[in-house]
């Protein structure tokens, strides 16, 4: 029996128009590149960039007390986040190993929108599914299908907006709104969350609004970005990515992605004030565990990459890579990022780029720019 195909969002065929190279991506075929990563890359750190992520998840959950049920089962205090406001989480398992992370959008005591990757929606659905209350006073639902999603980021994020959808539709860092009366017709809603850590906004509209509000965003002056500069930029700003930074031992089984919260070191998206599923493995760790660092080099050699192995300076295996890349901020330095045992910011450290070739790196807390 064959594979299924691929599936093509609502902007497939702009994708093909302006050029871009198209790969599969967890059964999307999506652009990598149009002009080069390089290009589009720095395109977004000096101006604005256009991202077509329409196969993220988009999930609605709704009904009295969804705030509260929610919160037991997320590492974020989802209560003190107030309504017209997003916020990072991590959901873990029972085991207290990490699931998949996602941006929720609190609309209003009794609504909330989340966003899981691309290639966790199904697996999310059922772990949210089993975790209902049994009265059904908590409604959840998949919008994913019928939803496209664009990301604008970058300086000119604001600006570029404001011409496309008028003043209105600007919302700031980490706000949601619902997309005011514009001239384009375009209803849906609106977050200033992205993934680049640029400033700019996260886009949810019907299928049937994407190619109108894509090519008005170009025409004021986005530029479109594939995934190559989407890996890159998040790399630089040191956000994790789901599948190649941590996976759940449910759907993978190679044990250096098996992480937790505490292990990821994310300084933001955790709040131990509060009972939540896979709290207890959080709460036992000691200091010398491995955790998540950034690393620079600080010679020429072969980049950084995931699966590679970190020595201490006295050849001692202190840790591995999970990302890394050459950074087109910063001249094509090697930037990396992994789980490394007592270090700390300022530490040098050995990558072992192959048997006979070991690289000077210093660890670093990311952001690297």
């Amino acid at each position: 029996m064959s594979e299924a195909k691929p599936v093509r969002t609502t902007l497939y065929e702009q994708h093909v128009a302006l050029g871009a190279n198209i790969v599969d991506f967890h059964g999307f075929e999506l652009p990598i590149w149009y002009s080069s990563i390089t290009e589009e890359h720095l395109k977004c750190r000096s101006e604005a960039g256009l991202f077509d992520v329409s196969h993220m998840g988009t999930f609605r959950f709704s009904g009295e007390g969804v705030r509260d049920w929610l919160e037991s089962i997320a590492t974020q205090r989802i209560s003190s986040v107030p309504p017209s406001r997003c916020a990072y989480t991590h959901f873990l398992d029972h085991q207290g190993f990490l699931i998949d992370d996602m941006i929720l959008a609190v609309v209003s005591d009794t609504e909330i929108l989340g966003v899981p990757n691309a290639s966790m929606v199904s697996i999310m659905w059922n772990w949210f599914s089993k975790l209902l209350p049994t009265d059904g006073s908590i409604k959840l639902e998949d919008l994913s299908s019928n939803t496209s999603i664009l990301a604008l980021q970058g300086p000119l994020a604001k600006q570029i907006c404001e011409k496309a959808l008028g003043h209105s539709n600007h919302v700031g860092r980490f706000k949601w709104a619902e997309i005011q009366d514009n001239d384009l017709g375009i209803s849906g809603w609106i977050q200033g969350t992205g993934y680049t850590g640029e400033s700019g906004y996260e886009i949810f509209i019907p299928n049937s609004d994407a190619p109108t509000l894509w090519n008005e965003l170009i025409q004021a002056g986005a530029t479109p970005i594939g995934l190559g500069a989407r890996d890159t930029l998040r790399l630089e700003k040191g956000f994790l990515l789901s599948g190649v930074d941590f996976a759940s031992p449910s759907l993978n089984d190679n044990t250096d992605l098996h992480r937790d919260s505490f292990e990821t070191n994310v300084p933001f998206g955790l709040d131990l004030d509060h009972e939540f599923i896979g709290k207890s493995r959080l709460i036992s760790h000691n200091d010398d565990c491995e955790r998540w660092w950034g690393v620079l080099q600080l010679e020429k050699g072969p980049l950084p990459r995931g699966g590679k192995i970190v020595e201490d300076l006295a050849g001692n295996k202190i840790g591995i890579l999970t990302s890394g890349a050459p950074s087109p901020s910063m001249d094509r330095v090697g930037i990396g990022m992994g789980y490394l045992s007592n270090v700390q910011p300022g530490d040098e450290v050995m990558i072992v780029a192959s048997p006979r070739k070991k690289i000077r790196a210093l660890v670093k807390q990311p952001p690297f720019v």
